[in-house]
């Protein structure tokens, strides 16, 4: 069976539903394993058995979470070459803008030379004040939707080898 891995890092809880949405459509595919895990768990032979990956992630500070970041930068080199062409999508949860930790994000994909199949998406919280920023986040139903349909639609093609 196919194994889609979606790795996530959360520190206010809106990367961890946005990634919890994703794992609930994509578990709606019979013919996928679907295999949810934290970032800082994440190890080199569970990226080489995945068929296919999707991210999720704050932005901090205009970039990735460091523990996002860290995952990247401890299996990186260790896989590289080897999960060429496997498809991926990416999912950025911030407070409004979201795009610096998305670009860096496709730039790191791209080095692995993984298959972006649609287009990345970013959430907004829009949490602007310290107090926002810092507070536990719970997202508007709009967002965990189209979270789960992200998740739905690629298990689907991923069962069907569309990518």
């Amino acid at each position: 069976m196919k194994q889609l891995l979606i790795i996530f890092h959360s520190v206010t809880g809106g990367a961890e539903q946005i990634a919890q949405a994703v794992a609930k459509g994509a578990c709606a595919e019979p013919e996928i394993t679907v295999i949810l895990r934290q970032a800082q768990l994440v190890q080199e032979e569970q990226l080489r058995e995945a068929n296919g990956f999707i991210f999720v992630a704050p932005e901090m500070l205009g970039s990735l979470s460091g523990v996002m970041k860290d995952f990247f930068d401890r299996t990186f080199y260790r896989v590289l070459d080897e999960l060429n062409g496997r498809p991926y999508a990416a999912v950025i949860c911030a407070g409004s803008d979201g795009q610096g930790a998305l670009r860096q994000l496709e730039k790191i994909a791209m080095g692995w030379r993984l298959k972006k199949v649609t287009e990345s998406k970013v959430v907004l919280t829009y949490a602007q004040s310290k107090e926002q920023i810092l507070r536990a986040k719970t997202l508007d139903q709009s967002a965990l939707d189209q979270s789960e349909e992200l998740g739905t639609f690629f298990a689907s093609a991923l069962a069907l080898s569309v990518f």
